[in-house]
């Protein structure tokens, strides 16, 4: 019982709304699920409509790695407080393997299970030693199944795990690595061994002549920096023949045939070769494909929402409530999920803002007529 009731405490504190304005969306077909008082990024919908989403460690110790959203908004740590227990005062008091130290992204498979991928780089700095993993979560008994960690030559230092998609019979997994040394991770599930491809090709790395804007400016931090992240948002075909990516700082999309990169001996000229340039969406965060081949784009410069249908590229929707459109998850009734990450307003390019700021889950029904 004292269990649960400081659970709830640490759920109130999460949803808790904060001072600034709410989010009251412009765009009808925008409807908001949930807000939180921390900056989120991840967000996955079970087949029996359970919602869990992110919140990455990048400027402060959030109290919840990974939570379940509740119908009265709230969050409730999944799949326990002790996964969910990390702080980074407290890194050499816990072992790195047995908690979530900066939850990036949470993805469903086609068999229902929740994973959490974890690239262990709290404010995308250095890796926490044996911290960087893929952790699957059986949603029947809400606990634990399986951990993959992996070693300094698939996560790197410098490198930061971004997004994950799995193959139709959940055979494989294929990550982003959105770090300074961008790449692509591959992922056999049966034997639970990962190795990089791409690394450093022009594909998966930042475009030179892109500048990321905001609000109409080039987003910069106070030292100049911009934002130079590279592979990023991923997407799968329907039938994973082919797997898509792009750099944020950058326009082009990419995809190459997935079975060219289930090969570890394969050599790095063969993949190479296999990877197509698609056409250009603009700078994107987080890509999502529907089981129609439709694949949906977070125009982050636009605060909007877009999708692709072979070479056509229209927005779907746009509002100013959805800043930094992040990542995608679409519901068991067809609706899209989409968190709003708020990049553009962290404290690293706005300094006079907070380090916690308060995010939104949005909800899009029936996005395939949705602006057709």
């Amino acid at each position: 019982m004292k269990l649960l009731r400081k659970a709830a405490a640490v759920v109130s504190a999460i949803g808790s709304p904060g001072r600034e304005e709410p989010a009251t969306t412009t765009d009808s077909q925008l409807r908001k699920v949930a807000e939180f008082g921390h900056q989120v990024t991840g967000v996955a919908v079970a087949r029996s409509g359970r919602i869990f989403v992110s919140f990455p460690r990048w400027t402060e110790d959030t109290p919840i790695s990974v939570g379940e959203v509740l119908g009265s908004g709230d969050v409730l740590p999944f799949p326990d407080a002790a996964w969910n227990a990390w702080r980074n005062t407290r890194r050499d008091e816990l072992v790195p393997a047995q908690h979530f130290i900066c939850a990036q992204s949470v993805v469903t498979d086609h068999h229902d299970n929740l994973w959490v991928l974890d690239p262990a780089a709290p404010a995308q700095a250095h890796v926490v030693p044996g911290g960087a993993k893929l952790v699957q979560i059986d949603l029947v008994a809400n606990r634990v199944m399986r951990t993959i960690s992996f070693n300094e030559i698939v996560a790197p230092l410098g490198s930061y795990l971004n997004d994950v998609r799995f193959s139709p019979d959940d055979a494989w997994a294929y990550i982003t690595d959105s770090g300074a040394k961008g790449a692509l991770v591959v992922v056999d599930l049966g034997s639970g061994h990962a190795h990089r491809v791409l690394n450093g090709h022009p594909s998966t790395q930042p475009e030179k002549d892109v500048q990321v804007k905001a609000d109409g400016h080039v987003l910069r931090r106070p030292d100049g920096r911009g934002v130079d992240f590279a592979a990023d948002g991923i997407a799968l075909s329907p039938d994973g023949q082919w797997l898509y990516w792009q750099a944020i700082k950058g326009r082009t999309l990419y995809r190459v045939p997935a079975a060219v990169l289930h090969d570890p001996t394969a050599m790095p000229d063969t993949i190479a070769g296999a990877v197509e340039a698609v056409g250009e969406n603009g700078p994107a965060d987080g890509l999502f494909m529907d089981g129609a081949g439709r694949l949906y784009i977070s125009a982050i410069e636009e605060n909007a929402i877009k999708v692709r249908e072979g070479d056509a590229v229209r927005t779907l929707v746009q509002d100013r409530f959805l800043r930094w459109p992040d990542s995608f998850a679409q519901g068991p009734d067809g609706a899209l999920y989409v968190t709003s990450s708020r990049i553009q307003d962290m404290n690293w390019f706005k300094p006079e803002n907070p380090a916690q700021l308060r995010t939104t889950l949005f909800r899009i029904d029936h996005p395939e007529s949705v602006g057709a």
